[in-house]
């Protein structure tokens, strides 16, 4: 009989561990190539800008390039603490559900320019870091914490919450977002040096 109630005990201390699906290295190192893309992607598409075209503004109601790469520097800083504080606190991952797909919409929906929306209030630039050249900065080092808490953090599929594209996202998806959020905004970035009154100079 203790037998019995041993083996049973065992089996209720597995269930929670065969019921988490750990990161496979190949995904680990897919997200973290991803952030280093982006990364570079960001620095190219500023590179080298006066002070004229970081300021250039297409239209009132559209960010200028100086404005984009703050909020992007401000959106790393926000959703990372977002996976630590809330994520990483939050109720299991349903059972069953398809990561690998999930995975995929991530990188899918959140660079497509298609679909607008609005930065919500306190990711919107207003000037905190002073200037666009410490806006990359921080941008830089924030990145570097971001890529750092994906190689030392253990259970990124173990908890999930409500996203924006209306799916709960586990800690690893939301890594994604934020790659694929410098993604979208790089592809901002470039639409407004594209403008045809884009400074030359």
């Amino acid at each position: 009989m203790k037998k019995i109630l041993f083996v049973l005990g065992f089996t209720g201390l597995m269930i929670p561990a065969l019921r988490a699906q750990n990161l496979t290295p190949t995904e680990r190192t897919k997200a973290i190539e991803y952030l280093e893309k982006t990364r570079a992607d960001v620095f190219a598409a500023t590179k080298g800008l006066s002070a004229a075209q970081w300021n250039f503004k297409p239209a009132t109601n559209r960010w200028s390039v100086a404005e984009v790469t703050e909020h992007l520097a401000a959106a790393e800083d926000f959703l990372r603490a977002m996976i630590h504080d809330k994520v990483m606190t939050a109720p299991a991952r349903s059972a069953g559900e398809d990561v690998a797909a999930l995975d995929e919409f991530v990188l899918k929906a959140i660079p497509d320019r298609s679909v607008k929306v609005q930065a919500p209030e306190p990711l919107q630039p207003n000037n905190r870091f002073g200037s666009p050249k410490e806006s990359l900065k921080h941008f830089k080092a924030s990145r570097a914490q971001t890529i750092a808490f994906l190689k030392e953090t253990k259970g990124l599929r173990d908890h999930a919450i409500d996203s924006p594209l209306g799916k709960k996202l586990d800690g690893y998806e939301w890594v994604l977002f934020i790659a694929a959020h410098s993604e979208r905004h790089t592809k901002q970035l470039n639409e407004v040096k594209a403008d045809a009154n884009f400074p030359k100079k």
